[in-house]
């Protein structure tokens, strides 16, 4: 990909990593966002969809579509099944992902939305990575309320994914997300900065 800059952005659910990747959008990078990658990757007809329903029926819908909460509700409980899903998954979403970012032009900033950048290895492939974190409470609270479900529920969803002190430690940036809308405004403005200063831009 040239001298174009391969950015990992990952956060725990509830974090804000998809308004801190708006953010960097506006500012000028090319987000590709693996969440979205994934239903591609389970949409209907496809291999991994077929997969899936061999292994847990319990997770396809009526329909022939892939039962995400179902799924979420398999892999968050059962380590061994989120485990074999990643396996199935993650390859096949990596390589779309490079395939978008082949697209970009020299120069440019591309920026990764991955929520299992270090477990599942993706910040390997890039150069440089970054951790939003956010206090638990207010994580909960987001959770609970964006995805009407209970606080038990959005723990166990957080307890699946890594310790934001430990992708705090790894990550090359940290953006801070536990104040107002403009502290986050600002903390991006700088972390632009500090990506574009990678580009030589």
């Amino acid at each position: 990909m040239g001298d174009r800059v391969k950015v990992g952005l990952t956060g725990g659910i509830g974090s804000g990593k998809s308004v801190v990747a708006e953010l960097l959008r506006v500012h000028g990078a090319r987000i590709i966002d693996t969440d979205a990658l994934s239903r591609q990757v389970v949409a209907p007809g496809g291999e991994a969809l077929a997969v899936i329903a061999r292994r847990w029926p319990q997770a396809i819908a009526p329909d022939g579509t892939l039962d995400r909460q179902a799924m979420a509700a398999i892999v968050f409980s059962d380590a061994q099944a989120r485990a074999g899903l990643n396996a199935l998954l993650h390859p096949r979403i990596r390589a779309l992902a490079f395939e978008q970012a082949a697209q970009a032009k020299p120069g440019e900033i591309v920026v990764f939305v991955v929520p299992l950048l270090f477990e599942s290895g993706f910040w390997k492939l890039c150069d440089k990575t970054v951790a939003v974190i956010a206090p638990l409470e207010q994580r909960l609270r987001r959770v609970v309320e964006r995805d009407n479900v209970s606080e038990e529920h959005a723990r166990a969803r957080m307890a699946a994914q890594i310790d934001p002190d430990q992708a705090r430690r790894r990550a090359d940036y940290v953006v801070e997300n536990g104040g107002t809308p403009d502290d986050l405004r600002l903390r991006v403005d700088s972390l632009w900065n500090a990506l574009s200063a990678c580009t030589g831009a």
